[in-house]
């Protein structure tokens, strides 16, 4: 057993979009708040003891709650409260890994002599983020990162908690299975089907039974998690696995061209965030969620590594193409594209152009109109097949 005091913090802002909004508008505090009209990108607490959810389609949420204020996202707003919190997190401690722009992992070990314990870290980290931020923000103290996370999740909203060593057990196995990584829907379902409610009833099973139910990788993962062992650490400047970006399109009917804008509109979006961060990738990812909310996923990995847009695109309208059945059965509501198996630029194996080459490579046309949208916005140059059409909501992101 470890002595002394659980040295890492999961910092986690409370429903922050909408929190940015209340914060900037005075007249919105204290009421239920939506954040974006088709579909549900955040909602304040007041709105979400109406059952009000992210990612929920904006009638059903009005449904719900009808007296909600809906308000427009602001994107830059929410990007410029995210750098002043980070920097109030890198002001703690030099060991910030950013999940995404609204929570972070901090180790404050070695700072109990110049910071004090871990707790008076996190009271006065609170205390910052509310003063110079003006949001408010849960944190999780733990000994371990999936201990903070839960920490910080049950501590919500606007609420500290730490989790002592010797009392990981006692404070992890009566929550629901749903408070594990890897608990979703489906999964939850299946386990709630054979009696198993609690992390605890997790733990009682043990790996084997788990097995039968769910196989062996996520057996020993849930195994694992739920006698609380995770040997990972806080890592700084921990580069990305895979560039991706995802679109809500709605319930009901979506013409086949609809769909093909939507994935061109991601497509160029992660090609271009690839470029900007000088990686290439080989396998292009699909995601898809269905009307009725099931989800599928399609992949396929090229030769050579690459961020060339019509290269990416290729591959995912050919993914798509094959799941268009399950899209005429089903409908859609939601297309993901990521890029995996990604290697930083300068170790990629380009393609010489052997013989004359008549027009711009697919390279040097991206490169030419990366050119442009930097200096002009993306306003300033738009493909043809996506004129009169909403391009969707840039949500800003971790450098990559």
């Amino acid at each position: 057993m470890s002595s002394g005091d659980p040295t890492i913090l999961h910092a986690d802002l409370d429903s922050f979009y909408a929190s940015v909004e209340q914060r900037d508008n005075h007249r919105l505090r204290g009421l239920p708040v939506i954040v974006g009209g088709g579909v549900v990108l955040a909602a304040s607490y007041e709105a979400k003891a109406f059952g009000v959810r992210t990612a929920m389609s904006g009638a059903q949420a009005r449904r719900l709650c009808p007296r909600a204020i809906v308000v427009p996202p602001r994107m830059s707003a929410y990007a410029e409260a995210s750098r002043v919190v980070f920097q109030i997190f890198r002001d703690t401690t030099p060991l910030v890994e950013g999940i995404s722009i609204d929570e972070a992992f901090l180790d404050v070990g070695g700072l109990r002599k110049v910071s004090g314990t871990p707790r008076e870290i996190a009271e006065r980290l609170r205390t910052d983020v509310r003063q110079q931020a003006g949001l408010p923000i849960s944190v999780g103290v733990a000994g371990s990162k999936f201990l903070a996370k839960v920490a910080s999740a049950v501590a919500k909203p606007d609420g500290l908690l730490v989790v002592p060593f010797g009392a990981e057990i006692a404070f992890l196995h009566p929550l629901p299975i749903e408070r594990l990584w890897g608990v979703g829907a489906v999964t939850s379902g299946r386990l709630r089907k054979f009696g198993l409610t609690t992390v605890g009833d997790i733990a009682r099973a043990g790996e084997a039974e788990l097995a039968t139910i769910l196989g062996r990788a996520s057996a020993r993962h849930l195994n694992a998690l739920a006698h609380a062992r995770d040997p990972r650490r806080v890592q700084t400047g921990r580069r990305r696995r895979s560039i991706g970006a995802q679109r809500a399109i709605g319930r009901g009917q979506h013409a086949r061209d609809d769909i093909d804008a939507a994935l061109l509109t991601l497509v160029d979006r992660v090609a271009r965030r690839m470029r900007a961060a000088r990686r290439t990738g080989r396998t292009v990812v699909l995601r898809l969620r269905f009307g009725d909310y099931t989800r599928a996923t399609r992949s396929h990995t090229v030769s050579l590594p690459t961020s060339e847009t019509a290269v990416l695109l290729a591959v995912a309208r050919s993914l798509l193409a094959e799941a268009q059945q399950l899209i005429d059965e089903r409908g859609i509501t939601l297309v993901g594209v990521a890029v995996g198996n990604l290697a930083d630029e300068a170790g990629t194996q380009l393609t010489l152009p052997f013989g004359t080459v008549a027009s711009p490579s697919p390279g040097q046309l991206d490169s030419a109109v990366d050119s442009i949208w930097d200096k002009f916005g993306k306003a300033a140059l738009t493909r043809g097949a996506l004129l009169g059409r909403d391009p969707g909501i840039s949500v800003p992101l971790l450098p990559d």
